[in-house]
């Protein structure tokens, strides 16, 4: 995502989120992700779902399920399904932009290879952008009109890598697992499981399931 936000020619401010999941890798990961790209600032803002739970991720009584292979991934919503969790992370963003004077926020939700998220989809983006110009005092004074940008929003994950790939982004810098062993990723949880698929389809293996030498 910011690669493609960086190539189109926008200033880079990245946001990231201790939400009270699992594990923070994932914001280590963000974190060089950010430096390399050059965002001008990197905010990680706390907000402990796990008040809430009802999530794998936020709720330890419930496990991460763990798969063979992609084959056996279900077609309904999984229990790693955060409640409402991009609506609060774009009310975030949305506020975050207001101050910094901005209307683009990129999202990179995916309604294609994806886990049957219902806030993925381009109606739920479509509906919370016409929301956002009603919340915010900038939206109402007209000097707003906030702008999702979706680019991931209907490529597979191969497509979505090979886009990375084009734009030269370093694979080994991220990670994706939602419940990764002693900092690496679990390579059977359905996100570790649809990306190896990707980057096979690519006929590549995914760097975050590569040995360690």
């Amino acid at each position: 995502m910011l690669a493609i936000a960086r190539t189109e020619g926008f200033e880079l401010y990245a946001l990231s989120f201790r939400y009270g999941q699992r594990h923070t890798v994932e914001l280590e990961a963000a974190a060089r992700v950010a430096a390399v790209y050059g965002a001008r600032r990197h905010v990680i803002a706390d907000i402990d779902l796990r008040t809430f739970g009802g999530s794998a991720l936020t709720d330890d009584a419930i496990a991460v399920p763990h798969h063979g292979s992609v084959d056996e991934l279900a077609s309904d919503i999984p229990v790693t399904y955060v409640p409402a969790r991009n609506t609060i992370f774009l009310s975030f963003a949305l506020a975050w932009a207001e101050t910094l004077g901005a209307s683009d926020v990129f999202i990179g939700v995916n309604a294609m290879d994806y886990s049957g998220y219902p806030d993925c989809r381009p109606e739920y983006i479509e509906a919370y952008e016409r929301m956002a110009d009603l919340a915010t005092r900038a939206g109402v004074e007209g000097t707003q009109r906030l702008k999702i940008h979706t680019p991931l929003i209907a490529l597979t994950k191969a497509q979505t890598i090979q886009r990375g790939l084009d734009l030269g982004v370093d694979y080994a810098l991220t990670h994706s697992c939602y419940d990764p062993v002693d900092g690496r990723a679990c390579g059977t949880c359905d996100s570790c499981l649809l990306r190896a698929r990707g980057f096979a389809e690519l006929g590549q293996t995914d760097p975050a399931l590569a040995p360690v030498n």
